[in-house]
């Protein structure tokens, strides 16, 4: 498998397990409150297909057609760039639940197809800087991961926690000097070393091995912390440097302003 199909096979599997805990409820339980803020379940599963949605029309702009698609999209997210995600997620966060799983389930399978489609070494469009289809499938991954945690507390469950989650770590290790620069702080200059034991066990690693400034703990607290679903006084992570730690304070893996994040418990 290559890379891309890798991602894409575990981005299946996250949006199966998903489906699976929102499949049955009725409509109180889509109606139920999940802990970002106004977003119940079923404005989390809209936010979910849309995003599928939209980067299938971004992967569908190398036509003439497709451009003009995609542009459309541009153009509203541009006359309302703070507010534009979040309103299209409540617009289509009302729809029944039947019409929510039936565009979901028509997204997902079309986004892995657009996306093995795309051609090799170009970058797609996107409301940020362009992404290779590797790239927007472990983006997509991540939010799917997230977003799912806020699903799982809101409905008071919580599946098996899996390697599928080193996508999240890598993305929270590669957004560091993002998350500095997205709080008006300059990066520092330096590597940091991170190791991170993954839930099978494994330890997954980045950055040189002598470097001054580190970070250790689970992999699952950490990507709890980059996707700010965790408190950073509520994770068992360890910072060794005062800039190692400044980064667990902002760390930040997706895209957009600097998330408030959660208080602690």
């Amino acid at each position: 498998m290559s890379v891309l199909d890798d991602v894409l096979a575990d981005l299946a599997a996250e949006g199966d397990q998903l489906r699976a805990a929102v499949a049955g409820l009725d409509a109180d339980g889509w109606r139920t409150l999940t802990p970002a803020e106004g977003w119940d379940v079923a404005t989390t599963i809209a936010h979910l297909l849309w995003t599928d949605e939209v980067a299938v029309l971004a992967a569908g702009s190398l036509t003439d057609e497709g451009k003009q698609a995609w542009d459309a999209v541009v153009l509203l997210a541009i006359e309302d760039p703070t507010g534009f995600v979040d309103k299209e997620a409540l617009r289509i966060g009302e729809l029944p639940a039947d019409e929510l799983l039936a565009r979901w389930d028509a997204a997902r399978p079309a986004l892995v197809e657009a996306l093995k489609a795309y051609p090799e070494g170009l970058k797609m469009p996107w409301f940020g800087p362009p992404m290779s289809p590797t790239s927007m499938a472990t983006a997509r991954f991540m939010e799917t991961w997230a977003h799912s945690l806020d699903v799982y507390d809101a409905l008071g469950t919580r599946p098996e926690v899996t390697d599928r989650i080193r996508h999240v770590a890598h993305i929270g290790v590669r957004t560091r000097n993002f998350s500095y620069a997205n709080n008006g702080l300059e990066a520092p200059a330096e590597e940091f070393r991170v190791e991170l034991t993954a839930p099978s066990g494994a330890t997954w690693t980045w950055g040189p091995e002598d470097a001054p400034q580190k970070v250790t703990g689970s992999a699952y607290d950490f990507c709890q912390l980059v996707t700010q679903r965790v408190h950073r006084d509520d994770t068992d992570l360890v910072a060794v440097g005062d800039d190692a730690e400044k980064w667990l304070t902002i760390a930040q893996a997706f895209a957009g302003p600097a998330g408030g994040g959660r208080d602690p418990r």
